[in-house]
């Protein structure tokens, strides 16, 4: 660590470079031994999560770190040692094995830039190629059924359009183009037909509007599938055994996504599976020969296991799975288990396999694969969140609208001072899982966490999910202001000691909270958020922006562009009188690093103190341990600097 100088605007801020150079600190002070000492445990937790199963189904792959990022290791047993397969400076992700052999396909980007590119592993030998092109932004990778090919969105066309491409393996140079998207939305590829001939595809628009098409490899013909109704929800998750019809998650029958079949020979011959089940159903996955499937629901924020009998259609709630959070469900080569990670409030995510019986809705005994460190803390100790709900400025029905929002409390006797943390997307979910970073400021601060599911949060029906959109974007910063109202009434909570904490969109709601509600806070936390949308829009990468211009609004339209402008915070920083932390990445593609020099530059300006650290090597937040423990440790001092002073 050493200290200098950097450029107009931190003329007069001491400026810390960290990390090899890779980390900047401006108006930051020296972290004292004692934060790092006190802090050590906590950044020093594991997780184990799940990828995949090796061809034989004995072994599993999982993600885990034991330097600096996430690599590919695998476990040979419950409770086996991690064997480190891949060992690269950037996390791995996106990892699935090729059918019916060994090979892994997996994805990789440089220093936050998300343009991932593809590669291939041979788990035996440590062996790996690159796939893609290594220039464009590449994701939602499948393998066809006979494991010679994967198909695969990328930019490559032109940097910018989310076009569908099909590579061959063993010839990667031979990949081609089979469907170039025709404006800004994103087309993924989710399933090959038996034959390979057809590709089950998603026409992604928004959160809110989304097709299902089918794509004939050999002709080029596309048909469209499901989603001809405007303002719907229809993602495809597979063929069925016989490739007569799909199954897709879709919003048409009601307020949440139900899981549906629908032929292909008859549009109207379509059954809606769990209209029973008043949740979002998340995912979908079947056995390889399509017997028997499962999938996950989104109860309130937590997860539910289901089996499914894809002849009947037929399912069954697995009732033996702890409560908490269940992703990447898997069946095993057989289909006689099916692996998950699993995460709770007090755990980290984890590896587990569940037991299938010999019918398709029969559930055994769930064993645990991986054993995760948490530091040697007691998780005994660790708070769980009581959901709560708040009552929103708005009636429905003649009563106010209700704001769910899951509380965490230190143990003791309050008030206790109170940082609100929001979540980004907008469509986004807060959801009750592990966090050391939460547990490490009830122990070591000593603070209350309240985190909201404002309007325009997923996971509570089609209708919240649309109540932020266009001109209503400040009815969700009104929704903090409504917290902020519920906070003052509750005894154990110290409503003259609160700070607003979020990143992304939730660091947009964060310096707009600091705008509207400066006289009721004490500090922000903003990370990698918005400071002027119009900026925003028009700086973010080229691939994103339709996208984002369905949520936020078309800056190309003046009527709209005013509106943005007005509600920017950026247009609004006179009324920013609290103490500031920004924290950015250098290579966000996401929000650019310019929409946090431009908030940090205008606050400086009117001499308003700043706190600001940008990593030089990261994108849309901290993924390399050795800059999250930093961050960490100063979000920590911030806080004990603003929020817990009386």
């Amino acid at each position: 660590m050493f200290l200098f100088y950097l450029g107009a605007i931190a003329a007069e801020v001491d400026t810390l470079v960290l990390n090899n150079g890779k980390l900047l600190l401006e108006g930051i002070p020296p972290i004292p031994e004692q934060v790092k000492e006190d802090l050590r445990r906590y950044q020093n937790t594991r997780s184990g999560a799940f990828l995949d199963w090796t061809a034989d189904g004995k072994q599993i792959y999982i993600s885990t770190r034991f330097g600096d990022v996430r690599q590919i290791h695998r476990v040979s047993f419950p409770g086996g040692a991690r064997y480190q397969l891949t060992f690269f400076d950037e996390p791995v992700g996106g990892v699935q094995r090729q059918p019916g052999g060994e090979l892994l396909s997996f994805s990789m980007d440089a220093g936050g830039s998300e343009n991932a590119q593809i590669f291939s592993l041979d788990p035996a030998s440590g062996d790996w190629k690159m796939l893609s092109d290594g220039k464009s932004r590449n994701r939602s990778v499948i393998w066809d059924r006979e494991g010679k090919r994967i198909a695969f969105q990328s930019t490559r066309r032109n940097g910018e359009s989310n076009d569908i491409w099909l590579l061959p393996v063993e010839t990667p140079d031979k990949a081609r183009l089979v469907l170039k998207s025709p404006d800004g939305s994103w087309w993924g590829p989710k399933d090959f037909s038996a034959d390979g001939k057809k590709l089950l595809l998603t026409n992604y628009i928004s959160a809110a509007i989304s097709r299902v098409l089918l794509l004939d490899l050999v002709s080029g013909e596309q048909r469209l599938i499901a989603g001809a109704q405007k303002n719907s929800v229809n993602l495809p998750q597979a063929f069925d055994a016989a490739d007569k019809g799909v199954f897709l998650i879709t919003d048409r029958n009601g307020e949440f996504e139900q899981l549906a079949w629908q032929s292909l020979e008859n549009a109207d011959r379509i059954r809606f599976i769990t209209e029973s089940i008043p949740w979002d159903v998340d995912s979908l996955v079947l056995s390889d020969d399509r017997r028997r499937g499962a999938f996950t629901v989104n109860a309130g924020g937590r997860s539910e296991l289901y089996l499914l009998d894809t002849a009947t259609l037929g399912w069954r709630k697995v009732e033996n799975i702890p409560v908490g959070l269940i992703s990447g469900i898997t069946f095993s080569p057989d289909g006689a288990r099916l692996a998950m990670s699993l995460n709770t409030p007090k755990t980290p995510t984890d590896s587990f396999v569940l037991a299938l019986g010999k019918k398709p809705l029969e559930a055994g005994n769930l064993e645990r694969w991986t054993f995760s460190e948490v530091g040697g803390l007691d998780t005994d100790s660790f708070i769980e969140p009581e959901l709560i709900h708040y009552p929103a400025f708005d009636q429905v029905n003649g009563k106010p609208r209700q704001i769910p929002a899951w509380l965490y409390k230190p143990r003791g006797k309050g008030p206790f001072p109170v940082v609100i943390s929001i979540h980004g997307g907008p469509e986004g979910q807060a959801r009750p899982r592990f966090s050391s970073t939460y547990q490490m400021w009830l122990n070591k601060l000593g603070v209350a966490i309240v985190v909201p599911n404002v309007r325009g949060s997923a996971g509570y029906g089609k209708t919240w999910l649309s109540l932020d959109n266009g001109f209503r974007r400040e009815d969700a910063v009104r929704d903090i202001g409504a917290l902020l109202d519920w906070i003052a009434t509750q005894q154990d909570l110290d409503a003259k000691r609160v700070a607003v904490f979020g990143g992304s969109y939730g660091g947009y709601m964060v310096l707009a909270s600091a705008v509207h509600f400066g006289d009721r806070l004490k500090a922000a936390v903003d990370i990698v958020g918005i400071s002027n949308f119009v900026t925003f829009l028009e700086n973010t990468k080229d691939y994103r922006r339709d996208l984002r211009r369905v949520e936020y609004g078309d800056e190309r339209d003046p009527e709209m562009r005013a509106f943005l402008e007005k509600i920017s915070p950026l247009s609004n920083v006179e009324k920013i009188n609290i103490p500031l932390l920004v924290v950015q990445g250098q290579n966000d593609p996401r929000v650019p690093v310019s929409e946090a020099e431009q908030i940090v530059k205008a606050l400086r300006k009117k001499g308003q103190p700043v706190w600001y650290m940008n990593a030089l090597n990261e994108g849309h937040g901290y993924r390399k341990k050795e800059n999250r423990d930093v961050y960490q440790q100063v979000v920590v001092m911030f806080l004990r600097r603003y929020l817990l002073e009386e």
